[in-house]
């Protein structure tokens, strides 16, 4: 790598690590950016695209694990009705099938036929298919002619296993164009994105882009602080909606996979301002690079199509993680309640004698991505002195805790109703913990003493957390308080792993002990 490259790289990386770092500096509320109400116009496009689409990578996995299946299958039904002269076993044919059908998935992903333009194409990628379908057979028959187990069965077997094989093949690639394409043209299978930054340069991304072959990108509109002298109200063809401040509140109301500055890279400062603004959001988040003399290592970029883009911030939780956490989520809360469920029907009752009232509270509180979402809590107050707000804290020795409140608030058994919030999908078993709307310290809003503080809800909150294990839970009296929560969450969300999250739901029960801060 010669000396301009190290630059260009250390600048991008510089870029990106000065955005992530903005929670650490201690600007209050000069620095947040709150979103501004969205006009009319603008909510009428936000609408079209409330509704959740088809993520791609989820879509070529299922199809991967699809084509794995289905030439398992074949295999095996091969041996059923050609079964040879009797020296093949079901257990060797098994054995068989599955080592081509991974051979063969491995195969075709090396051919880069698992990619959405290669899924969407009918005919031209099938020659290719074929030809991966045929050296893999080649090669397992002829370890098996070497090994001495193909001549116990009949060649009539295997030729069939080939040719079923090859029309599954054939047949499901062809199913899933039309499939893919149907998809497309109906608006359930895209990625949607918006254009921050208008003018010349925006106009010039969506023609390339609006060029591209097997295009799945679906432009939804253009934001940018400029007025209309240098930042027309059209943009060839897609209309301006609103400032980067009403970006926010749209991306909050919509399903948008990404953001795509179009700047050049010289604006460094516009960026970062951009950024500091955006970060917040759980879209991905590319500078696009088309128009830019300065060039990168090829590796620092990706492409949508043939337009060169710099990933500046990706979707936390995303695919496939999103897949696994929630199946995660599903398996440890099932456990949890079949452990706990003796404990959370004595406190139901021991709630019910004590007090006037229901059993359970429900509170308003921030979900993913701003969402407001109804949280289970056994009552701990009593009734007629509860805030739904959240505004005012509970405080060591309140009034208006029960003594069975008390104790059920101290030892955290008050938040097990939240179990069945997870099996709803509203938060997860480990995230950041959701706050009440208007949550304040002293008396200013969490939002407005942390700058970056609407970060943590790029992820779906969570019972239990990485704030919370480390003593960051309780009454928030003090900036510093709600600062390093705050802080612990957005090291939660940036190293996310299965490891991680089983790591702090084992930590739980013990870090419980700790009621310190805990009224």
């Amino acid at each position: 790598m010669n000396k301009a490259e190290k630059s260009e790289q250390f600048d991008l990386e510089a870029l990106r690590k000065q955005v992530s770092d903005i929670h650490r500096r201690d600007e209050g509320a000069d620095g947040t950016v709150q979103p501004e109400p969205i006009n009319a116009y603008a909510r009428q496009i936000a609408e079209q695209f409330s509704t959740g689409n088809r993520s791609p990578a989820i879509i070529i996995g299922q199809f991967r694990l699809f084509e794995f299946a289905s030439q398992f299958l074949v295999g095996l039904l091969a041996f059923l009705f050609w079964p040879g002269n009797g020296g093949e076993t079901l257990a060797g044919r098994a054995i068989a099938a599955t080592v081509v059908a991974a051979l063969l998935v491995s195969a075709l992903q090396t051919a880069d036929t698992y990619s959405i333009p290669a899924l969407r194409a009918r005919m031209r990628l099938l020659p290719r298919v074929l030809a991966m379908w045929a050296s893999v057979f080649l090669i397992v028959t002829a370890a098996s002619v070497l090994s001495g187990n193909i001549g116990r069965a009949q060649p009539q077997a295997h030729f069939a296993w080939f040719i079923a094989g090859a029309i599954v093949l054939l047949a499901a690639r062809l199913l899933t164009a039309y499939g893919i394409r149907n998809w497309s043209r109906n608006g359930i299978m895209e990625r949607r994105a918006v254009i921050v930054g208008g003018g010349a340069p925006a106009k010039e991304l969506i023609r390339i882009l609006e060029q591209q072959p097997d295009n799945d990108i679906r432009i939804c509109g253009i934001f940018d602080d400029r007025g209309e002298k240098r930042s027309p109200i059209m943009v060839a063809g897609y209309p301006k909606l609103g400032t980067v401040a009403e970006l926010v509140e749209f991306v909050r109301i919509t399903r948008i996979d990404m953001l795509i500055i179009s700047l050049p890279l010289s604006a460094e400062a516009r960026i970062l301002q951009l950024l500091k603004k955006l970060w917040v959001l759980p879209v991905d988040i590319r500078l696009a690079a088309h128009a830019n003399r300065l060039r990168f290592r090829p590796r620092a970029y990706s492409h949508i199509g043939s337009v060169p883009m710099l990933d500046i911030f990706n979707k936390p939780i995303r695919d496939w993680d999103s897949v696994a956490k929630r199946c995660f989520d599903i398996v440890f809360t099932l456990l949890a309640l079949a452990l706990l469920w003796p404990i959370m029907l004595a406190t139901a009752i021991a709630i019910k004698v004590t007090s006037k009232g229901p059993v359970f509270f429900m509170q308003n509180r921030h979900g993913f991505n701003n969402e407001i979402i109804r949280i289970f809590k056994f009552r701990s107050m009593y009734a007629d002195k509860g805030d739904p707000t959240g505004r005012a804290a509970v405080t060591k020795g309140d009034p208006r805790v029960t003594p069975v409140g008390r104790f059920i608030r101290k030892s955290s058994i008050d938040e097990l109703p939240q179990l069945f919030n997870v099996l709803k999908g509203d938060i997860s078993l480990v995230g950041p913990r959701p706050h009440a709307i208007l949550a304040q310290a002293k008396d200013r809003l969490f939002g407005d003493v942390v700058e970056g503080y609407f970060a943590r809800h790029r992820v779906k909150p969570g019972v239990t957390g990485w704030a919370q294990i480390n003593g960051w839970r309780g009454e928030v009296d003090h900036d510093d308080k709600i600062k390093f929560r705050t802080a612990y969450d957005l090291y939660y969300i940036e190293n996310w792993s299965l490891w991680f999250d089983l790591k702090i739901l084992f930590l739980t029960p013990f870090r419980l002990f700790n009621t310190e801060n805990a009224y």
